[in-house]
C-alpha cells in the first residue's frame, strides 16, 4: 500500500509531505489519519526542531478529496469536518516552528493547512485559493474563517472567501499570505536552509515565542470552528452543493438555485 504521508527526519528537521500526486494530494480520510499521526510523532519527537509542510508532485494539495462528499447524515458530516480540522490544529498547537513548503496550487484544504504553520514559503508560480463558494459551501471551511482574517486582513479575506478567486504569489506576498517568493527551481534549497536555521535556534525560546503568538489569536479559535463546523454540515446537505460537486466533475460552471 502506498503511504498517503511520507515522514522523514535529518538535521533536526522532520519532513511531513503530502503524498497523493496523482490526486494533486487531495485529502481523502486515509490521508487525513496518516496526516494527523505524523504530525502526532513530530510533536512528540525531541529530535525534531522544525518541521516542514510539503507536497509530492506538482501542487502543495489540492484540498479535500470532493470524491468523498456524498450523502451523509448531519452527524456524520459534523464529525468529519471537525476531524479535517484536527491536522491545522495539530500544526497551529506544536511548540516547534512548522514551515509550508507551498508550490502549485494551495487550495481549499491546502491552504488551511498552508495557513496554519508559521510559515509559508512559495514559488513565483505558486497560486492559493479558498474555493468553497463555488462548490455551494460556506468560504469559512477548513480553518479559512479563522486564519485569512488574521493574516491578510478583512477586506483581503472578504474578497478571496466570497470570490473564491486564486490569487498569485506576488499579491499573496503583498497582501501577508505569503512569508516570502522565491524562483520555482530555489525553493528546496530555500526551504532547507530555513528549516536548519529553526532548528538552530533555541527550542524553548521558540516554543515559548509561538505560544505566545498563538495565544494572541487562540481566544475564539474553538468558537470560530464551531460555527464553522455548523456552517459546513448545512451547506453540504444543500442543493447547491450537490450542484457545485456535479458542476466540478461535469466541467462545466455551476447553476447555483440558493436552496
Amino acid at each position: 500500500m502506498t503511504e498517503k504521508v511520507l515522514l522523514t527526519i535529518a538535521e533536526s528537521v522532520a519532513t511531513v509531505t503530502l503524498n497523493r500526486p496523482d490526486r494533486l494530494n487531495a485529502i481523502d480520510m486515509e490521508m487525513l489519519d496518516q496526516l494527523v499521526a505524523a504530525l502526532g510523532k513530530v510533536a512528540a519527537d525531541e529530535r525534531v526542531r522544525s518541521v516542514v509542510l510539503a507536497g509530492a508532485g506538482k501542487s502543495f494539495c489540492a484540498g479535500a478529496d470532493i470524491g468523498q462528499m456524498i450523502e451523509r447524515t448531519a452527524g456524520d458530516w459534523e464529525r468529519i469536518v471537525d476531524y479535517y480540522l484536527d491536522p491545522i490544529r495539530a500544526i497551529a498547537r506544536m511548540t516547534k516552528p512548522v514551515i509550508a513548503r507551498c508550490h502549485g496550487d494551495v487550495v481549499g484544504g491546502g491552504l488551511g493547512l498552508a495557513m496554519s504553520c508559521d510559515f509559508r514559503i512559495a514559488t513565483a508560480s505558486t497560486r492559493f485559493c479558498a474555493p468553497f463558494v463555488k462548490l455551494g459551501l460556506a468560504g469559512c471551511d477548513m480553518s479559512a474563517g479563522y486564519f485569512l482574517p488574521r493574516l491578510v486582513g478583512l477586506d483581503k479575506a472578504t474578497d478571496m472567501m466570497m470570490t473564491g478567486r486564486f490569487v498569485d504569489a506576488g499579491e499573496a506576498c503583498r497582501i501577508g499570505l505569503a512569508s516570502q517568493v522565491v524562483a520555482d527551481d530555489a525553493l528546496d534549497a530555500v526551504v532547507s536552509a530555513f528549516a536548519r536555521q529553526m532548528a538552530a535556534g533555541a527550542p524553548r525560546a521558540l516554543a515559548f515565542t509561538k505560544q505566545a503568538i498563538r495565544r494572541s489569536l487562540d481566544r475564539g479559535m474553538e468558537e470560530e470552528f464551531d460555527y464553522e463546523i455548523f456552517a459546513q454540515v448545512q451547506c453540504l446537505q444543500s442543493a447547491d452543493h450537490k450542484e457545485g460537486v456535479a458542476a466540478f466533475f461535469e466541467r462545466r460552471a455551476p447553476r447555483f438555485s440558493g436552496v
